[in-house]
């Protein structure tokens, strides 16, 4: 029987364990409950609670319940559940006993050794308390391990040379950024900062604010006031809330019969957006960027010294901080390793070192590509209809979903094409085109009318594209098959071609292009890109090929202006000609397009009368 060593993550709000299994670091526990909650308490009948047990019942009955235990070690500070007190060493370590019991569960053994996180901004007092657990928990504790070393040994940051990495951990409790320096098997943290008041939890609490104020305009009931019930289910649901708005632009809140009033129940129905939640937690937000500034000044490092941003902890999904931290950085953050299970898999490495087995980095399926819909949008100040980001990005764990929202480009427009592509560009026309369908049926609006943009790619490389209607539900949707596939260089040259094809048809008559590009164009490469997308014309015949897809895009233009004016009859067949002209222009068909234009200019010249 081989000794064992795990690695454990003693966090804040949860804690986890990892350790050698059939021929890799592996997080160890219930199939469902990977993450134990650090929470632990008294029923009131007294029984002991510890991990999802103690958490729900922690509103209900917080003087029976004590989590983010983690703030409190060091400290001699006693703490009282009940009528009982225990120190913050004894209550983390029945945190971690629950945790060595998973993962014997597992191994059928005795676990005895233990490499245990900590952050880097903790004192020698933490750690010697955080060893002081271990003990009491029965464990060996043969290594204390900061977590932004942790996160570093779990992306594989020791195989290369020389790397300084920014290690951004924002838990449920607490946030903290270290700037580390990687080279080979030894890892410096440079600099430290952070708030340990500062977590998930704050954001769940802005959330649970704006349900409780909005159950209170509709009802007029404050729930602060002896309801503790309700606030205990708003309470999750903010949570819930938060998580989803990660990866959706939008969710429903529905809490049937919080309270009633005379024999009447209240209900609560609201729509939270996305972006009202970054709105509300931005200033949390850009509190942490005054710590990352200050761990960089500390470090004597500038944002361009920055080789790779790691991130750590569950609240980083949300999409504001990535788009921060690019914007300061110029990086794609990593969040390839899962940010709640990050620095569990780290300790789990050095654990699986120290235990003889040759792991050099946690070994995960990722997405290996970036895909996303082409949009209208704005290049270099002009519209453009070829406009790209991803929905899902390189190197996101697999399986994801992930959800955009789009707007129709003009007003009463019933259709939408959806095209997919594959790639980094923000030129979508640079990037290679997986798949594409039409939504028809949308509902006539004045107004841009509101799409959503469904991603879903599982790990057998099936890629599913929903596109929702918000307002309807109405959808459409498409399967891509072996969306991960590598394309063959033929394959990749045909597609690059048709890009070209269609920028040419496009972009060559001055419509939704940015003329400081065009104008620095060779005139020869020009008249080539034109001649691939008109390949049956004659050299002399170009110019008035261009002029064919000019006049029609002028068409179609002067046509949307006058949407607005139009019967409803006339407004959906100009609509639909609107349709056709583009779908012409886009498969380089000249009869379609000269059938569609002349239909078009006959409808407009009735309907303005010359």
């Amino acid at each position: 029987m081989t000794d064992l060593i795990v690695g454990i993550d003693l966090g804040t709000t949860n804690s986890e364990i990892a350790a050698f299994v059939n021929g890799k670091v592996e997080v160890l526990g219930p199939e469902a409950a990977k993450m134990l909650p650090s929470c632990v308490g008294f029923s009131p009948a007294g029984t002991l609670l510890v991990g999802r047990e103690a958490r729900h019942q922690q509103l209900l009955y917080p003087n029976l319940t004590i989590r983010s235990i983690k703030r409190k070690m060091g400290s001699t500070e006693p703490v009282k559940l009940g009528d009982k007190q225990f120190t913050p060493q004894e209550i983390s370590s029945l945190i971690l006993r629950q945790r060595v019991q998973w993962a014997e569960q597992a191994f059928h053994q005795p676990i005895r050794r233990a490499v245990i996180t900590v952050p880097a901004y903790f004192s020698d007092a933490q750690r010697n308390a955080t060893r002081e657990a271990g003990e009491l928990a029965g464990l060996e504790v043969v290594r204390i391990l900061n977590e932004p070393t942790a996160a570093s040994l779990a992306y594989g940051f020791g195989d290369a040379a020389h790397h300084t990495a920014m290690v951004y951990d924002l838990g449920g409790g607490t946030f903290d950024v270290s700037i580390v320096s990687v080279e080979g098997d030894v890892t410096e943290v440079l600099a430290s900062h952070g708030n340990n008041q500062l977590g998930g939890d704050d954001f769940d609490n802005l959330l649970l604010e704006r349900l409780e104020r909005e159950f209170q305009n509709k009802h007029g009931i404050n729930l602060q006031d002896g309801h503790p019930v309700a606030l205990v289910r708003l309470w999750w649901a903010a949570e819930e809330a938060k998580k989803k708005l990660s990866f959706e632009p939008y969710v429903r809140v529905r809490e049937e019969a919080l309270v009633s009033q005379n024999g009447k129940p209240l209900h609560l129905d609201v729509e939270l957006s996305r972006e009202e939640y970054e709105e509300m937690i931005r200033p949390l937000i850009e509190s942490t960027f005054d710590s990352v500034s200050k761990a960089l000044q500390d470090a004597r490092k500038g944002p361009s010294d920055i080789d790779a941003i790691l991130l750590v902890g569950g609240s980083t999904r949300t999409p504001l901080i990535s788009r921060r931290l690019r914007e300061l950085t110029t990086l794609e953050p990593r969040q390839d390793i899962h940010p709640d299970l990050c620095v569990a898999l780290g300790s789990g490495v050095l654990a699986s070192r120290l235990a003889g087995h040759g792991v050099e980095r946690v070994l995960v399926d990722v997405c290996p590509f970036s895909f996303g819909p082409s949009y209208l949008g704005e290049r270099g100040g002009l519209p453009y209809p070829h406009c790209y980001h991803p929905i899902i990005y390189r190197n996101t764990p697999l399986p994801v979903t992930r959800t955009e929202s789009y707007a129709t480009a003009h007003p009463y427009q019933t259709s939408v094409r959806i095209e997919i592509y594959q790639g980094e560009e923000d030129d979508a026309l640079k990037n290679i085109l997986v798949g594409d369908f039409r939504v028809e049926g949308l509902r006539p609006m004045e107004e841009p009318n509101e799409v959503l943009c469904r991603m879903s790619l599982d790990i057998d490389g099936i890629l599913r594209v929903t596109a929702i209607e918000k307002e309807t539900g109405k959808s459409k949707q498409i399967t891509i098959a072996r969306a991960l596939r590598e394309k063959s260089p033929a394959e990749i040259a045909a597609a690059r071609e048709r890009m070209k094809a269609l920028y040419a048809s496009h972009s060559a008559t001055g419509l939704h292009f940015n003329e400081g590009e065009l104008a620095s164009d060779d005139a020869d490469e020009a008249r080539e890109r034109v001649a691939t997308a008109h390949p049956d014309a004659g050299a002399a015949d170009l110019p008035q090929a261009l002029e064919i897809v000019k006049e029609a895009s002028d068409l179609v233009e002067q046509s949307q202006r006058l949407l607005g004016t139009l019967h409803e009859e006339d407004r959906q067949e100009a609509i639909d000609l609107h349709e056709k002209i583009n779908a012409a222009i886009r498969s380089n068909d000249a009869g379609a397009l000269k059938k569609a234009t002349g239909d078009l200019r006959e409808l407009l010249f009735f309907v303005e009368g010359h």
